[in-house]
């Protein structure tokens, strides 16, 4: 028979119905109790209780409740037992209040078991039995039966705490049942328990859960002295939501009402500060850590090591890492991670050479820094190395190691990474599915990416289908890449990116039709016309021929981007309005945008279609000149075809020789060409005499009809 079930059976058969009448001392118990609390002052809980289980006779009530206490606080989950069948066997009739503590103890514990079996048993109930049997459920992560159990408590017209409130908020977070935690609220209030900064402080971290940032900060503000537990759960949930702006502020508050942190509050708040790259802030946040003695708190300075070297302040973040208290390993990944980011691969590997232990956390921020910077080579050794030295390859793991995959177009190891995939369970894993997407359609296995996309049908996400896109218009499938789009539109909102990738396909195909529908369909829905975005409807129209609609698109857009003004002056050009290409470049330099070498193409093209050899031969020199902007090949080749064209053989045959290079083949044969058209043949027998040296096996002459 266990305790619980002795207990009730005693119960049953007492004669004394005296709930909280303490039991009589003999000598012998007060001298057994006197050498429990010596064994107590010594720390010696298992000798205490061993004393305790002997005893005859039952002892003073308040050394059963300090003994729960202490198995409670040091998880002694057998001496707790031990302390209950004591309780149980020696006292017919146990107050409530220690089994309440019993029952505690065995939550706290981690035994629920137990405690729900002596909860069952007992006889009598009061408020503290029922909130110490939801408090055991929620803090061992059983949200579902905590809340069944306030149910029930509820109705069996029991009132519940503030503990209990608490207790039930912290359920309603975990499993999410903001509809439960509404109606909680209202019992909060009916039964006046307002103002209340644990209970307000709860609502707070309910709401902020369910992601109503608007409702958790009224929540909030209505606390009447916010304590430093309510302000650390309003800065974690702005954190949590990825508003590090308004984390920092609320932290910027706390600091104004003069109210010490956390030390968690201090992390969140720098954590915030890295997601934001405010590294002014973050400073001001170290100084005001360092007033408060917190930044040798080994978790303030590992987030202030992390904050500094994602703010890309490594000389900060070094000094940070030489103090004791940061010499841990979250540091030491901070410091390989950040290095290794800023470009610094060098110093980040001697870093995580010398790393006393690591984890695959470590081995992850070395391996990112190699694939950030393209170090394709290095990260392959650098995977080898990690394989033989652990076998703790992550979900993170995988990601960058498709990501090689895909930038050396190594097909086979991609292949090998999949079939590790299935073999350890990572299939369902969205990040290592999407990985995978994304390397077949980058590799050119569109079959195998195809194949894959429909296995993870049952995962997919909106990256899912973007990477599928990609790789079908990488590969010029524009007709595909349409036809996926509109069932894309049955299963998952698109984004900006997907726009982008559809409407480039749009412009391969000159489908105009479908191209505007796209953007009818952004125009309905609300979606931000980004410079991305903006910069495709003005390419897709473009070269579907509609110049005007181009137009009207990159009047009202933000014209701060250079690629835009490029678009639109291409797109005219291609369009044939080569009067408003060099309307536009006026205008463009008129607004302050400074142009770039296709900009000057572009100018030149047009140039050369009008015959504006004048304007073109100045907008030439002031690529130097003016915009020091290098001239490229290309455009030799344009100033070779506007003299050439314009049968201006004298100043072409004096640019070619002020050349800083040698003609190329091309332009050999191009000059060759033109000087046949404008019968020029001196300069002409000059680049057959050049085209016969390079190539004599396809003799040139001037004069003939064909030049090749």
């Amino acid at each position: 028979m266990n305790a619980a079930s002795f207990l009730n059976h005693v119960l049953r058969n007492a004669t004394s119905t005296t709930g909280h009448r303490k039991p009589p001392q003999s000598t012998n118990a007060k001298n057994l109790t006197a050498a429990i609390l010596n064994h107590l002052r010594l720390g010696r809980i298992s000798k205490a209780v061993s004393i305790l289980f002997s005893s005859p006779v039952p002892l003073d009530f308040s050394l059963y409740a300090r003994l729960f206490q202490l198995c409670a606080s040091s998880r002694a989950i057998v001496e707790a037992r031990k302390v209950e069948s004591h309780l149980v066997t020696f006292t017919p009739n146990p107050p409530t209040f220690l089994l309440n503590r019993a029952i505690e103890t065995y939550g706290k514990c981690g035994c629920l078991a137990d405690a729900r079996e002596l909860f069952d048993e007992m006889p009598r109930r009061d408020g503290g039995s029922w909130n110490a049997m939801i408090t055991a459920y929620s803090h061992n992560g059983c949200p579902g039966k905590a809340l069944d159990l306030f149910s029930h408590m509820h109705k069996s017209g029991i009132y519940a705490s503030e503990v209990t409130f608490s207790s039930v908020f912290g359920s309603c977070a975990s499993v999410l049942a903001l509809w439960l935690a509404k109606q909680v609220h209202g019992l909060i209030v009916k039964y006046g328990f307002c103002g209340n900064v644990i209970l307000e402080s709860s609502l707070v971290h309910v709401y902020g859960k369910w992601g109503m940032m608007s409702e958790s900060r009224r929540m909030f503000d209505e606390i009447e002295n916010p304590n430093s537990v309510s302000w650390n759960v309003i800065v974690r949930r702005y954190l949590e939501m990825k508003e590090g702006e308004q984390a920092v502020l609320m932290f910027s508050k706390m600091v104004r009402a003069k109210v010490r942190p956390l030390n968690h509050t201090v992390s969140n708040a720098l954590v915030a500060c890295s997601s934001i790259h405010g590294l002014k802030e973050g400073v001001q946040i170290h100084g005001y850590a360092i007033k408060i003695n917190l930044e040798v708190d080994e978790i303030v300075s590992s987030s202030l090591i992390d904050m500094y070297t994602k703010c890309g302040d490594m000389e900060s973040a070094s000094l940070m890492f030489k103090l004791p208290s940061s010499k841990n390993l979250i540091a030491w990944t901070a410091m390989v991670s950040g290095y290794g980011m800023s470009g610094k691969i060098r110093e980040a590997r001697e870093l995580f050479d010398e790393m006393p232990e690591r984890t695959t956390v470590s081995w992850n921020a070395m391996l990112s820094g190699y694939t950030h910077f393209s170090k394709w080579n290095e990260a392959l050794d650098f995977l080898s190395l990690m394989l033989k030295e652990t076998r703790a390859v992550d979900h993170v793991t995988l990601g960058l190691v498709l990501k090689v995959s895909s930038a050396i177009m190594d097909i086979e190891l991609g292949k090998q990474v999949h079939g590790y995939v299935y073999r350890h369970g990572f299939y369902c894993n969205l990040l290592v599915s999407n990985a995978l997407l994304d390397m077949y359609g980058k590799c050119g296995n569109l079959r195998c990416a195809r194949v894959w996309f429909y296995a993870i049908s049952h995962l997919r996400d909106e990256v899912s289908w973007n990477n599928l896109l990609t790789g079908y218009a990488r590969h010029e499938l524009s007709e595909e890449t349409m036809t996926m789009f509109w069932k894309m539109l049955g299963e998952t909102m698109p984004s900006n990116f997907t726009f982008a990738t559809v409407l480039a396909a749009c412009a391969n195909i000159f489908a105009l039709e479908p191209g505007k529908q796209i953007h009818g369909f952004m125009i309905r829905n609300d979606y931000e016309m980004d410079i991305v975005i903006t910069g495709a409807l003005v390419d897709m129209y473009s070269k579907c021929r509609c110049i005007d609609y181009a137009l009207a698109i990159f009047k009202v857009a933000d014209l701060s981007d250079v690629i835009l003004w490029n678009s639109m002056i291409l797109g005219c050009f291609h369009n044939r309005r080569y009067e408003k290409v060099l309307e536009l470049f006026m205008l463009m330099e008129n607004e302050g945008i400074k142009p770039d070498h296709v900009t000057i193409q572009g100018i030149l093209l047009a140039c050369i279609a009008e015959g504006c050899v004048e304007l073109g031969r100045q907008y030439f020199d002031s690529m130097t000149d003016k915009y020091c902007i290098i001239p490229r090949l290309e455009h030799y080749q344009s100033m070779i075809e506007l003299y050439g064209r314009s049968g201006w053989m004298d100043e072409l045959e004096d640019f070619i020789k002020k050349m800083p290079f040698e003609p190329t083949e091309a332009m050999l044969i191009r000059i060759f060409d033109l000087c046949q058209e404008q019968k020029h043949f001196k300069l002409g027998e000059w680049a057959a005499d050049q085209l016969n040296r390079l190539n004599p096996t396809i003799p040139f002459q001037i004069g003939t009809a064909d030049s090749t």
